[in-house]
């Protein structure tokens, strides 16, 4: 009996690596399958220049819909967390080429091209003109690849359809629910954990990444306790859950989302909705203002001969160009960054950068708020350059058409509101920039000077404040620099050298 069953044994070892074979493979070509995703490029609108953000554009089909790309709303910038939807530049039904302008985004910043890299049809719009805040990744819109599919999306609706999760991802779960005997955890449990591996989602652990939320502490909703977008988004830390029960904690989340009521008529007050481009401002300044060591130094400049350099090259220029106060101040801080390259770093958490040229960035004021257009290499470039280079930028800032790499960057920030009458003020560091240079109007004073008949003389006095980074500029380095900015505006010519 025995010997029968030795024998026995090598057959039923062969049958079933043979059966196992089959399932590996068709979990394999499930997965293969799933991480293949189509793309869209987003460009900007000036020269269909491309920029480097993609949109995930995914494949799906059903019994009631033919297989369609479903589109989500691209992230165009680091910063970037949602959108508003611009002019459909594509209706449905219309044919797409690769390189087609689908739709206009706006951006926390400016507005933008979304150009779609694949042949197909638009099928439906998801988020017409006017959306607002919609989400990274939330579908904007269905692409199909016949035309004769177009229809069948007519009556589409998002909510319907339930296509958070796609086919392939389904059936990875359904064939990695096969592999394991372990039972199947409850929703609302902690996620399944193999060994070290935490099951969730290639989105899901992006978003984890970028809010700093640890993975181990989220409670999946997912097929095993998988960890989705949604949990990542709905995610309460352990703190605030043991102050108020998970039913309670959603109540104020659904009433954030609802639209301020409408104040009676004997209100003092108008609520005023947030843009986006006023929410980065405040969480940025609030992270810089509460995490960076500011100190303070300021200078006393006498302007007087920049002011008759600036009247005789007007003078000279025949409407060729106009030169300001704000050109020559850009100047003179590229070549004082030339010269004390310490101040002409970033913070860069690990390390510090030390940046070979002066790209500066110049604070304009536009109607929804700050933004910094960055004028590159000003330690190359004359006047004439820098002053009609920052004419176009801040113009086109205000007409919110700047491209990414118009805005994001820089080595040093220059923010100047002499134009409005301010005498100095305290700016706060632009991350992560090691320095920002506030500038204060010109006023005229009286000092002392023994080779006048009077003994004083009336000169043109400016005030500017370096707010600079602890971590990265000393006080003594700040000091150097305001030194040489003060050389060269002092003795202009000597920034021609």
């Amino acid at each position: 009996m025995s010997a029968s069953r030795s024998v026995q044994l090598p057959r039923l070892l062969s049958r079933a690596a043979k059966l196992a074979t089959p399932a590996t493979a068709r979990l394999a070509a499930i997965r293969a399958s799933a991480r293949q995703m189509s793309t869209a490029r987003v460009s900007t609108r000036s020269n269909g220049l491309r920029t480097a953000p993609f949109v995930r554009a995914r494949q799906y089909s059903s019994k009631s819909y033919p297989e369609h790309q479903l589109v989500g709303m691209p992230a165009l910038s680091p910063t970037m967390t949602q959108g508003n939807v611009g002019q459909w530049q594509k209706q449905v039904g219309d044919r797409i080429e690769p390189g087609d302008v689908l739709v206009e985004i706006e951006t926390d910043k400016a507005q933008m091209d979304f150009e779609f890299q694949e042949e197909g049809y638009l099928a439906k719009i998801l988020a017409p003109t006017g959306t607002k805040d919609l989400g990274i990744d939330s579908p904007v819109a269905i692409i199909v690849e016949n035309e004769a599919d177009v229809a069948a999306f007519a009556d589409y609706s998002p909510d319907a359809k339930a296509e958070a999760a796609p086919v392939q991802e389904a059936a990875v779960a359904k064939e990695e629910a096969k592999e394991t005997a372990a039972p199947a955890k409850a929703s609302t449990s902690s996620p399944v954990e193999s060994g070290d591996r935490i099951f969730a989602s290639p989105l899901a652990k992006m978003l984890a990444k970028e809010k700093n939320i640890d993975l181990a502490q989220v409670k999946g909703t997912g097929p095993r306790g998988r960890i989705v977008k949604a949990d990542i988004e709905g995610f309460v830390a352990p703190v605030v859950e043991k102050a108020a029960p998970a039913p309670a904690a959603k109540a104020p989340k659904a009433a954030a989302k609802a639209a301020p009521a409408a104040p009676s008529v004997s209100a003092g007050y108008t609520d005023i909705p947030l843009t986006n481009m006023r929410k980065v401002i405040a969480t940025r300044l609030t992270e810089a203002k509460s995490t960076i060591p500011h100190y303070y130094l300021t200078q006393n400049i006498t302007m007087d001969n920049v002011n008759k350099l600036r009247k005789s090259l007007n003078s000279a220029a025949n409407g060729l160009y106009k030169l300001s106060v704000n050109d020559f101040v850009i100047k003179a801080a590229a070549s004082a960054l030339r010269d004390v390259p310490d101040v002409n770093s970033s913070w860069q958490g690990e390390f510090v950068r030390q940046h070979h040229h002066a790209d500066i960035a110049v604070a304009a004021s536009t109607p929804a708020g700050l933004i910094t257009p960055i004028v590159r290499t000003c330690d190359a470039k004359g006047l004439k350059a820098i002053s009609s280079e920052v004419r176009d930028l801040v113009t086109r800032a205000r007409a919110n058409k700047l491209k990414p790499e118009e805005f994001q960057g820089g080595s040093f920030t220059v923010s100047n509101l002499g134009m409005f009458g301010i005498s100095s003020f305290s700016a706060i560091i632009n991350p992560p920039h090691a320095a920002i240079l506030s500038v204060g109007t010109t006023e005229t004073k009286l000092v002392l000077d023994e080779a006048s008949e009077k003994g004083f003389k009336a000169v043109e006095n400016m005030s500017v404040q370096l707010s600079a980074d602890h971590r990265v500029v000393d006080g003594a380095t700040g000091a150097l620099f305001l030194k040489a900015f003060k050389g060269y505006l002092e003795n202009p010519l000597t920034m021609l050298l």
